[in-house]
């Protein structure tokens, strides 16, 4: 086919559809354009920027006719920074794109596709990030990187990182007196900052990512937030875009902050994984353990268990639960959760899922319930063929990617039905969505 279009180009389209990351899609003589930034139903002016093969890339330039949808952005920053890149659309409207998101990948993919559920949104969808990392400017400045770039946006106001997390990083930054680190000579000190938050018992965490072990003295700090609980030195001395090392120095409290997700309490260590919005977080939990339809006699295992939130969740449902992460911080933290809830039929163990999954299976254990929540790469062949090969009575696969997520169902689809799929926004404004998966034994 030959492309209708050169780049630098100017042309008037009309928006007919949304892509994967929130974009608009026009077509010209079939030829797809993704335009950032235009809204589904609108006619706009657009300039091409990039011209490939099968599709390009256009900035917007003006909105010739406006989708009722649309709304004036809240932030300053949002179509540089990346991070809330939906955020001039009205947020029932991104649901609705998040839904069409996933049911389209379904409809591609699934040999038996399915109807996907409504996406469960939040009451209040701002300041809902319970941790934030702040990269620091040689300005003194704390701020987020451009899209695509190592570029730092001095920050004015986010909207979805919580206000005390923003005040706290600029107090620390404002009261530094030594250097800031320079990427590209690899010297100086202070790198990042990091902001770990408890919503429910207002504890807070600040990691001071360091270039070097030099201390910090944490005292005026402490005197201005009290509510902050420990204060950590990270040591990342390597030249890498991973903001946290493994080297962690406590230099007030404990090391850890704890908060309550539904009944239980939960210990947060720097590196381990705990879901970013607590209050979707509760629902989504809430939502497997309901759709997994747990009986007491179930013997559960808990796939990418991180601090064992799931499994401690599914707990007092089962029989027996048996949690596998390959983060050594995670599993130490899950044992002591395990241990400050009370809960006795849980145990964690470290390892890479695909080796440590199979040795379970191996050794005898037998589940007929199982949870998995997979980083955004998905699962890998070994553990869906476990999977398949157990015949399980029910399968929960909660995912942050669905391209993934409907990659491994199809996987599945020889042996199980895929029953529900159901979206929740725990990335509001953004182009990201978590699902909820529910599979069953297909009957012989």
């Amino acid at each position: 086919m030959e492309v209708p279009v050169k780049k630098n180009e100017e042309c008037v389209v009309d928006i007919i559809d949304y892509g994967a990351e929130g974009e608009g899609i026009a077509k010209i003589n079939g030829y797809t354009i993704f335009v950032m930034g235009a809204l589904k139903n609108e006619k706009c002016k657009i300039h091409i920027t990039k011209v490939l093969t099968s599709y390009a890339y256009a900035k917007l330039i003006e909105v010739i006719n406006e989708s009722k949808e649309r709304e004036e952005a809240d932030c300053e920053t949002f179509q540089r920074c990346g991070g809330c890149t939906l955020r001039h659309i009205k947020y029932n409207e991104t649901l609705k794109i998040k839904q069409e998101k996933v049911q389209n990948l379904v409809n591609k993919t699934l040999a038996n596709p399915i109807a996907v559920d409504q996406t469960i949104g939040m009451d209040s969808p701002v300041h809902y990030r319970n941790k934030a990392i702040y990269p620091v400017s040689k300005n003194k400045e704390i701020g987020i990187f451009a899209q695509r770039t190592h570029e730092i946006i001095p920050l004015k106001e986010c909207k979805i990182q919580t206000k005390i997390s923003q005040e706290i990083a600029k107090f620390i930054l404002e009261n530094w007196e030594d250097s800031i680190y320079d990427e590209i000579s690899g010297k100086g000190l202070l790198r990042d900052i990091m902001i770990r938050e408890a919503f429910k018992t207002k504890e807070i965490m600040c990691v001071i990512v360091q270039n070097g072990t030099k201390t910090y003295n944490p005292e005026k700090l402490i005197k201005r937030f009290p509510q902050i609980k420990t204060v950590i030195i990270n040591v990342n001395t390597k030249k890498t875009n991973v903001v946290l090392s493994n080297d962690n120095i406590v230099v007030y409290g404990n090391g850890y902050i704890e908060d309550k997700l539904g009944d239980y309490t939960f210990r947060i260590s720097p590196n381990s994984f705990y879901q970013v919005n607590p209050i979707q977080t509760e629902k989504i939990y809430n939502l497997a353990i309901e759709k997994a339809e747990l009986k007491k006699d179930d013997i559960l295992c808990d796939l990418y268990c991180g601090i064992g939130t799931i499994g401690i969740f599914s707990s007092k449902y089962v029989k027996k639960v048996y949690g596998i992460e390959i983060v050594d911080d995670a599993i130490n933290d899950a044992k002591q959760n395990a241990k400050i809830n009370n809960v006795t039929n849980a145990e964690f163990m470290v390892g890479d899922v695909e080796e440590a999954f199979d040795n379970l299976l191996t050794n005898g254990i037998e589940p007929n319930v199982v949870i998995v929540d997979p980083p955004r790469k998905g699962l890998d062949d070994k553990t869906i063929d476990n999977l398949n090969k157990l015949k399980l009575d029910r399968l929960v696969y909660i995912s942050c990617n669905p391209a993934t997520l409907v990659r491994d169902l199809h996987k599945l689809e020889n042996v199980y039905n895929v029953k529900s799929i159901t979206p929740i926004d725990n990335f509001c404004y953004t182009s990201h969505v978590e699902c909820v998966a529910v599979l069953n034994l297909k009957e012989l």
